[in-house]
């Protein structure tokens, strides 16, 4: 019987499929690629018998994986890496400057480092949450990763926040309803464009920021469109405080009153949310993204991450953005949210290794709905995978027997420099660490260009001078 002619052929490598209920090894193991898909995975001797490789990959050293899914980023965000930290004031006193030094030119080079570090770490599939602007997705287009893009969807009136001091603030509906014509715009330019790489979600920012009429029409429209709703719900203790002045509910049971609660949203955050609202989250088959690095720092909370897996929900772990998380890694999520579940709970055995490799693959795919394309190795689905190096001193020795060591430790050590190739759609986009789709130097050297631009803006506002972090400058601390 002659052979399945394929493009590439891993071979003798140490294979995580996802298949199944958990990590699904195989010890030389192979995967074959036929085109943008996954035609094969089995055993090495079972290919070599099967299948023709037009280039055949010695994976002796590796682990190959699924590619990781960032469930949640502010890509613009990454020029603002570590300005912003160790402050209880996040967004009012410390980030308000800097986000307002951000151009659209500046934001494009943001985008750009962003998607790098994330290619770098091992990230195939992103899910964006930004204002649309010039650039945002022919970058992520042109790179050759998978993108799941967001268009903010904001009713706030400008400046809002600040004049509310802790009263209602005040909400504009026209301003939100341009928001939305500018999403809906968006979709029906890019909704499964670039070989069906790039798709769209709807992205109403949070129930605090959209009267009920604006988050209704948002709805409707995504439901039109077949598109999910990507949405900040219960993420911080100013959401809770508004929603109750306002309308003398909390967010969840109000979403759940206008109808929102369903397969069709994505939670992102929920870190206000009480057992009980999880657990009705759960039971309308509300999907929920988890970005414990951001929350870590920036509220010292934990989010529900544990629980709403355990009532049967699909969790996907995000990095939410360089400004509020430092780190632009899904396997820093992996070990972030490991960890912090098991010291909340004070039980080792809450979210083991295998639980949060599964959040970063198979059930982020499913949270998103990726889930029939993408998040495991099966033959059909699309050949998004990544190689990760086991001869790295931090994941050295490789233990099989009588227990196998690779999943803890790829949770738990790695940090994603580890990663030596990813593959998007059956293309390399990076070997050997050498991203092979964009240029590295250039997006490095544009990045701090625009990060010293945005620190010349900022010194000019003076509203700088209110910044938390401007004593710790003085004395030295920083």
């Amino acid at each position: 019987m002659p052979k399945q002619q394929v493009d590439t052929l891993i071979i003798h490598a140490n294979v995580f499929t996802m298949a199944g209920s958990g990590v699904g090894a195989l010890a030389d193991g192979a995967v074959a690629v036929v085109g943008d898909r996954i035609a094969a995975v089995g055993r090495t001797d079972e290919l070599l018998a099967s299948c023709e490789g037009t280039e055949v990959l010695d994976g002796s050293k590796f682990a190959v994986l699924p590619g990781l899914i960032d469930c949640h980023v502010h890509s613009p965000e990454a020029l603002l890496r570590g300005v912003a930290q160790d402050v209880p004031d996040y967004m009012e006193r410390a980030m308000a400057p800097f986000s307002k030094a951000l151009t659209e030119e500046l934001k494009l080079a943001g985008t750009r480092l962003n998607v790098l570090e994330s290619i770098k770490a091992g990230t195939t599939t992103m899910m964006d949450y930004t204002a649309p602007y010039p650039g945002w997705a022919d970058f992520y287009s042109s790179v050759g990763v998978r993108a799941r893009l967001t268009p903010t969807i904001n009713g706030l009136a400008p400046g809002a926040m600040a004049r509310a001091q802790g009263g209602v603030y005040e909400l504009d509906d026209s301003k939100g309803r341009r928001m939305l014509d500018t999403a809906l715009d968006f979709e029906a330019q890019w909704q499964e464009t670039a070989d069906e790489r790039i798709t769209v979600m709807m992205g109403p920012q949070a129930p605090d920021m959209l009267s009920p009429e604006l988050l209704r029409v948002v709805k409707d429209e995504a439901g039109r469109r077949n598109l999910m709703i990507h949405m900040h719900v219960a993420q911080g203790d100013r959401e809770i405080h508004q929603m109750e002045q306002r309308y003398g509910i909390r967010s969840v049971p109000f979403l759940e009153d206008l109808g929102y609660l369903g397969e069709q949203l994505y939670a992102v955050h929920l870190t206000e949310a009480t057992a009980d609202e999880v657990r009705t989250l759960v039971q309308h088959g509300v999907s929920m993204g988890v970005c414990s690095g951001c929350i870590g720092l920036l509220d010292g909370i934990v989010p529900p991450a544990a629980l709403f897996r355990s009532e049967g929900g699909m969790v996907g772990l995000g990095t939410d953005s360089a400004s509020s998380n430092n780190c632009i890694s899904i396997f820093n999520e992996m070990k972030l949210t490991a960890l912090f579940n098991k010291i909340q709970s004070k039980r080792p055995d809450v979210v083991p290794a295998w639980q949060a490799l599964r959040m970063a693959t198979i059930e982020g795919a499913r949270a998103i709905g990726l889930g029939d394309q993408v998040g495991s190795l099966e033959p059909g689905k699309q050949a998004d995978l990544i190689l990760v190096d086991l001869d790295q001193l931090n994941l050295a020795p490789v233990v099989q027997s009588p227990i196998r060591n690779i999943v803890p430790n790829l949770v738990y050590s790695a940090t994603g420099h580890e990663v030596d190739s990813v593959m998007v759609a059956g293309k390399f986009l990076m070997r050997g660490r050498d991203v092979l789709t964009a240029d590295e130097s250039a997006i490095r050297g544009d990045a701090q260009a625009a990060a010293s631009e945005i620190s010349r803006r900022v010194q000019a506002d003076p509203d700088h001078r209110k910044l938390s972090l401007l004593s710790a400058m003085r004395d030295g601390s920083l």
